[in-house]
């Protein structure tokens, strides 16, 4: 953010400046000290002095006192005051209202209305909120659960089809017909990314950006919503190794979105539905509520509270009990069946007995460390694949929809290949001793080209829905997968996984995670029986372990992740083996790189994303807030004239203003947000005071209030007024003001928040990042001891590189 800083409000970060003199004193006629618009420069500057013996703007009488009403604009190139084009710029969220005279005149107005009665505006807005949080849930359900039906009957189409072709033995038709018709599925999820470019990727990054306070533009658009839901559905249905997990959490907060528009008020509260959105898509795509609860809390909401953990819970009960009403009507009308519905199956108890030995927990703990260093790999290797893409690639339409059927080809090739190259042919497993789920089970193996009663065990990986892979994997408990197919399938699927991910696709990463990490699991089992096949698990819940690690050690979620899998898995006894190796998986995967949605989320332009925590080398350097700070403070005052505002914010792109009155040693009066100052000009909130010098003419008697001197002091724009412009503010761009409404006046006190954020230029950058982070601040002023506003923080100086060059340059602005 650059602003500009008036003369007298010294800094002692201030390069080659001494310390603050005891007495703050007016520049001396004729120095040299250099000027803008802002500060008090009286060689270059026409002031129109008003005694304020008169209230102004309908003010009551005050102290004497003048106020300088600035009759310049903008006294530089306004090109000074904007960002270089060469970096992407993107707003922020404010999640504290301002506290302003008109904020607690409305409040107070509210609060004698409702004085004494049992029915409230309070109550009204609770009562609102939670039928806002049913209608989030029923809809998300509802979405989720159209979103697997299609995408199921789409892929049993095209299996059946190819299944039918080769029947017939006619292997080379098989081919291209599955060929042509993933590409094609390939192509529409494509083309939904082409309509709208967020609609891509998982999601995932882009949500936990808006709750970490960064405006992404077009996130939760109900059209981000719409092309994520159909993308998503047609690249599953390509084969492609995504999943629907990661965009139902972004079709989640685009749903929380759309419903609570129309009584959303202020981001604090559209950031609140969009967590409970994101633990409902969770919850709607593993049948896991506590886990979508848990999710938003992990991995999702950088702000958390009481308040917001029930109505997730309220939010995540709601859609849960649609998915059960959808899956009652379903069976009802033989549709399609709970248990074919976002579940990974129940792992069922083995008599009385534990499906493991204690000594194999430290077998566990060397899956998780093994699943954090294939995560770590995954996470690097994507992360040089996205850098490639973004130089040459994603600046192209065509050349991203051409890289989607690429891969698509590729994806073809191989899951059709391998199978018809490693062609193995094996009995299906007796029946003897099976329960239900095995059972059920025995119908998604695929003959691929085998006699009847046999299987081809790589097919039944790469010819079948991922999730029927996973259950597969995970519940069967002969040795039906062979170690050549699962080396042979984990190996080409996560590269495979690593070259989609990121591609214009909607994708998802927990199904190709889990299924890569339950064949690697697998792996590890059979092995671990051929050394001893006395007294160990079954490879299946070897394959639990494996899948649980591989996923932590790319997304490097624990707690959430632990209470997904068992929600999934009906299964208790597996909590300690899955804590130890998320907990492994996690430590050893980040001593070499972030989890894969940060690294993701760095990646994106202009996005400065804030960590729960500084690292500590800041510390280490002795930095202060008056070394991190914007020295140049773009502030306005409590009086100001409409043409300086008009010009000010048309040539400076600040979200935020300090309000500072420079008749009184430049003290910190408040701030003022940008999309105020729009609406009081849109609004026409200002005229010209009783005692003025610039003549009065019959346009401006028309056009205006006479402001009497005695009047009472009320508001020209009730903060309701204000309120319902939220969030489609008026643009200064669509602002048109004449020569006469130039020459007016605007009265910005009433609206200005006075009880400001501010920290001393001598605070320690670790506490100034806690304060802006904890309390999801826009900007935080820097005052010195004489309270003057000697420079500013925003998000843009509490990144890494930035702190990197305040580090280095720390010598520089330190005084000589």
């Amino acid at each position: 953010m650059s602003t500009t800083r008036g003369p007298s409000a010294r800094s002692i970060f201030s390069f080659g400046t001494a310390n603050l003199p005891k007495k703050v004193e007016e520049p001396r006629k004729g120095s040299n000290t250099t000027t803008t618009s802002i500060a008090l420069d009286k060689t270059n500057q026409d002031e129109l002095q008003v005694s304020s013996q008169q209230p102004l703007m309908n003010g009551s009488p005050t102290k004497r006192k003048k106020f300088a009403l600035r009759q310049d604009s903008v006294g530089y190139s306004p090109e000074e005051h904007h960002t270089s084009t060469k970096h992407v710029k993107i707003d922020s969220l404010q999640y504290l209202d301002d506290e302003s005279e008109a904020y607690r005149a409305f409040n107070a107005a509210n609060h004698f209305h409702y004085r004494g009665t049992f029915w409230n505006e309070g109550k009204r807005e609770i009562m609102v909120r939670y039928f806002q949080l049913v209608m989030i849930g029923i809809f998300q359900g509802s979405i989720a659960y159209v979103t697997n039906v299609f995408s199921h009957a789409f892929i049993e189409g095209k299996f059946e089809a190819i299944k039918d072709i080769l029947s017939e033995g006619n292997w080379i038709w098989a081919f291209f017909s599955y060929y042509f018709r993933q590409l094609l599925f390939a192509a529409f999820a494509a083309c939904a990314v082409m309509i709208e470019p967020m609609s891509g990727g998982s999601g995932i990054p882009e949500v936990k950006c808006f709750l970490n306070g960064i405006d992404l533009p077009r996130i939760t658009d109900i059209k981000t919503g719409v092309c994520k839901v159909l993308g998503v559905i047609c690249s599953v249905s390509a084969g492609l190794p995504v999943g629907k997990e990661g965009p139902m959490v972004h079709s989640g907060a685009v749903v929380a979105t759309a419903v609570s528009k129309g009584s959303v008020r202020n981001d604090k509260a559209r950031r609140d539905f969009v967590a409970c959105g994101a633990a409902s898509g969770v919850c709607t795509a593993f049948s896991a509520p506590i886990g979508g609860i848990l999710f938003s809390l992990e991995e999702g909401a950088s702000y958390w509270s009481a308040s917001v953990t029930f109505r997730t819970f309220f939010c995540s009960m709601c859609s849960i009990a649609t998915l059960y009403t959808w899956n009652s009507l379903g069976v009802h009308y033989g549709k399609i069946g709970f248990d074919k519905l976002f579940s990974f199956g129940n792992f069922i108890f083995e008599g009385m007995e534990s499906s493991y030995s204690v000594w194999e927990l430290l077998v566990f703990v060397f899956i998780g460390c093994m699943g954090g260093l294939i995560g770590a790999i995954f996470n690097n290797s994507n992360e040089r694949l996205t850098h490639w893409r973004m130089k040459h690639v994603n600046h192209s339409k065509v050349r991203r929809f051409v890289e989607v059927l690429a891969i698509s080809s590729i994806v073809s090739i191989l899951s059709f290949g391998l199978p018809f190259i490693f062609h193995q042919c094996l009995e299906l497993p007796a029946t003897e001793g099976m329960n239900a789920e095995q059972l059920d089970l025995l119908d998604r193996f695929v003959q691929f080209g085998c006699p009847e009663g046999n299987y081809n065990p790589l097919a039944s990986l790469f010819f079948t829905d991922g999730n029927d892979a996973i259950r597969l994997l995970f519940h069967m408990h002969q040795h039906t997968f062979p170690m050549s197919s699962l080396l042979l399938f984990f190996f080409f699927y996560i590269s495979l996984a690593t070259v989609t991910y990121g591609i214009a696709v909607p994708s998802g990463l927990f199904v190709p995670s889990l299924l890569s990490g339950a064949a690697f699991g697998r792996l590890f089992g059979n092995l671990i029986y051929k050394i001893s096949p006395q007294n160990v698990a079954f490879s299946n819940t070897y394959s639990l372990i494996g899948a649980a690690a591989v996923l932590g050690g790319m997304a490097r979620m624990t707690i959430s992740l632990t209470v997904i899998l068992l929600e999934a898995t009906g299964n208790e006894q597996f909590v300690l083996p899955l804590m130890l190796s998320l907990f492994c998986a996690r430590i050893v995967g980040s001593l070499f790189n972030s989890d894969l949605y940060h690294i993701h989320i760095h990646l994106k332009p202009g996005v400065h994303f804030l960590d729960p925590e500084l690292r500590a080398i800041s510390a280490h350097h002795d930095l202060y807030a008056g070394h991190i700070m914007s020295k140049h403070v773009v502030f306005v005052r409590p009086i100001e004239k409409v043409g300086t505002v008009y010009d000010l914010l048309n040539t400076c792109r600040h979200a935020y203003f300090p309000v500072v009155d420079t008749d009184d040693k430049d003290i910190l009066y408040g701030t003022i947000g940008r999309n105020v100052l729009s609406t009081l000009l849109q609004k026409r909130a200002y005229g010209l005071p009783a005692n003025t010098a610039i003549p009065l003419n019959s346009n401006i008697v028309k056009n205006y209030v006479t402001l009497e001197p005695d009047s009472n002091y009320v508001p020209l724009v009730p903060f309701k007024t204000i309120q319902r412009e939220y969030p489609a503010f008026t643009r200064v761009e669509d602002i048109s003001l004449s020569e006469y409404d130039r020459e007016c006046f605007i009265d910005i006190r009433p609206y200005c928040n006075t009880a400001p954020h501010t920290v001393q230029e001598t605070t320690s950058v670790n506490r100034a990042y806690e304060i802006f982070r904890t309390l999801g601040l826009r900007m935080l002023l820097v005052v010195n001891r004489y309270n003057q506003c000697v420079g500013t923080i925003t998000r843009d100086d509490l990144t890494i590189e930035a702190l990197a060059k305040d580090m280095v340059k720390k010598g520089k602005n330190l005084p000589s």
